[in-house]
């Protein structure tokens, strides 16, 4: 059991991040949330310590406003709250071509889905050195293998995720820090909703289940692993873009994100 511990999610109000919050909680560990929406995140707060009595703290929090990411941080650091787990879930993502699509919403999901997640890495990993143990879990996606055309910012920010996941875990190779990065492909979560990804034609491939998902993310993150697929469809589809001709690469994805 992890009783003196704390973990704090991100994205928590529902799908991928309510479920690492019951297995977090299960676990032992008390709880920060963070999310926009206040209402929904005090529902799972309210669950989850009834459920599993522990602590669980409500942080309603914009994440794409610079200024509340820094706010807190700070709210973390003024009430002592040191953070042994780190789960950056939170993360949207838009379909259209890009100069279409309002400037707002790019800039939005870049700093929700790169700056944040960095930021909160970088002022949280601190106290894990210093301890010598800690855990990080980045939410990727499958898109972080290939350039996706009508989802071209997502894409590139969560292969940003990957890379930057991927170098911080050798880093903090033996300092007691794990980082773990999560690659997962079309899940059943509201995400697709804000998307408009429903309809697409790879989203009728067929999904994955949130609690599937985040169960495996989050044991892999316990077992320490640098990287984590989830269903043999998905490694597949990443193992294809290493051996595909980048023309037919980039007509592929843009075929597989149309209605």
């Amino acid at each position: 059991m992890n009783q003196s511990k704390t973990a704090l999610v991100t994205g928590a109000s529902g799908g991928l991040g309510m479920q690492f919050a019951r297995l977090l909680a299960a676990d032992g560990y008390n709880l920060v949330l963070v999310a926009r929406n206040e209402e929904a995140l005090k529902a799972v707060a309210d669950e989850i310590q009834s459920l599993y009595g522990v602590q669980a703290n409500c942080y309603a929090t914009d994440l794409a406003q610079p200024d509340q990411v820094e706010k807190l941080i700070a709210q973390l650091e003024q009430a002592q709250i040191a953070i042994d787990c780190l789960i950056n879930n939170a993360g949207f993502g838009d379909t259209g071509h890009f100069a279409e699509r309002p400037w707002a919403i790019h800039q939005d999901m870049i700093q929700l889905n790169m700056l944040a997640l960095t930021r909160l890495t970088h002022a949280l990993s601190q106290g894990m050195i210093a301890r010598k143990q800690g855990r990080i879990l980045n939410i990727a996606s499958t898109a972080a293998f290939q350039p996706s055309p009508n989802f071209a910012v997502y894409a590139a920010t969560k292969s940003y995720v990957l890379s930057f996941s991927e170098a911080l875990a050798y880093e903090l190779k033996n300092t007691g820090v794990s980082v773990t990065v999560s690659c997962p492909g079309p899940t059943e979560t509201a995400f697709h909703d804000r998307a408009a990804t429903r309809g697409s034609k790879i989203m009728r491939m067929g999904m994955m289940k949130s609690e599937t998902v985040a169960l495996q993310a989050y044991l892999a993150m316990k077992a320490g692993k640098r990287r984590v697929m989830h269903g043999m469809m998905n490694r597949l589809l990443a193992l294809s873009t290493h051996i595909t001709p980048n023309g037919l690469l980039l007509s592929v994805t843009n075929n597989l994100m149309k209605p």
